[in-house]
């Protein structure tokens, strides 16, 4: 079996998938934020977007003309037989992704801004490993993310009495600094504990979670509803123009952290929260999913 044209080619459809059609948890979340939306020029936006998801999923065209940087989160089992090919297999199909759909060339080099022309660079894209020696397969999630969002991400490191109201004033300051800019309703990632390097990747990480699911730490997952609740108390409302959803969810991952340390970080996410999920067997069976995401 070539694994190597095997993973490119769920790659290309994962990259597909992702900027055209978005899945159905953030769907359902924005329908029913559209229902329940009181402020008419919430609501108005709000069908806006509803008719872009259409449009995008019916002509098969990228729901957004920043189709951002790719992503890709990787759990891979030490008994998978495809593991050599997966890095140069998801490359290639970023590449062809960008011919094909066609993706925005986006990826520049950070001083020169010389642009690479197929979305792929130095460390680009970037591919978070998980490693389980419990399975044979592979499970691939292809997460773009554009721009507008992006730089409203922001991390600190806390002093530890600062504790769980430090954390709260933190994401709600990030959400309200951000405002319009990263084009409400937003989902937002929340990062505690581990190291500054970590903090970041697990609130960035939090995004590809169902919005559906409930977080199993009932400590975390009451956190994640009152930070809901105050995120969307600020009224910013849906692209910054006033309303009662400022935010779809929030989602929280954490770690332990060192006694001295609370570092804290948030990743918010725009209304296309896009991202897509594929498993490969050792057999060649692709299966795509609905959810990908493992705590």
């Amino acid at each position: 079996m070539d694994f190597s044209e095997l993973i490119e080619g769920v790659g290309f459809r994962l990259i597909s998938l992702a900027v055209t059609e978005l899945p159905e948890d953030v769907q359902s979340k924005i329908k029913k934020a559209y229902d329940e939306e009181q402020s008419e020029i919430g609501k108005t936006q709000l069908k806006a977007i509803l008719e872009n998801i259409d449009l995008a999923e019916n002509l098969k065209l990228p729901m957004c003309q920043d189709t951002g940087i790719i992503s890709f989160y990787v759990r891979v089992g030490c008994k998978f037989l495809g593991t050599d090919f997966i890095e140069e297999s998801l490359i290639r199909a970023l590449r062809r992704a960008t011919i094909e759909i066609p993706l925005r060339p986006n990826v520049v080099h950070p001083l020169s801004r010389a642009n690479s022309g197929d979305n792929t660079g130095l460390r680009v894209p970037h591919i978070e490993w998980e490693l389980d020696k419990n399975i044979d397969f592979v499970e691939i999630t292809a997460f773009p993310k554009g721009a507008g969002s992006e730089n409203m991400c922001a991390f600190k490191m806390l002093k530890p009495g600062e504790g769980v109201l430090g954390v709260k004033k933190f994401v709600v300051d990030t959400v309200v600094e951000a405002g319009g800019q990263p084009c409400p309703p937003i989902i937002v990632g929340v990062g505690i504990g581990g190291t500054a390097d970590v903090v970041m990747s697990l609130a960035k990480r939090s995004l590809i979670g169902p919005l559906d699911e409930q977080n199993p730490d009932q400590e975390i997952a009451s956190l994640e509803r009152e930070l809901l609740k105050l995120i969307n108390e600020t009224g910013i409302g849906p692209q910054g123009l006033g309303g009662k959803y400022t935010a779809l969810g929030v989602k929280i991952l954490h770690s332990y952290c060192h006694t001295a340390s609370l570092p804290v970080a948030c990743a918010i996410q725009c209304w296309a929260a896009r991202k897509s999920s594929a498993r490969v067997s050792n057999d060649g069976i692709v299966t795509y999913l609905t959810h990908s995401f493992r705590r």
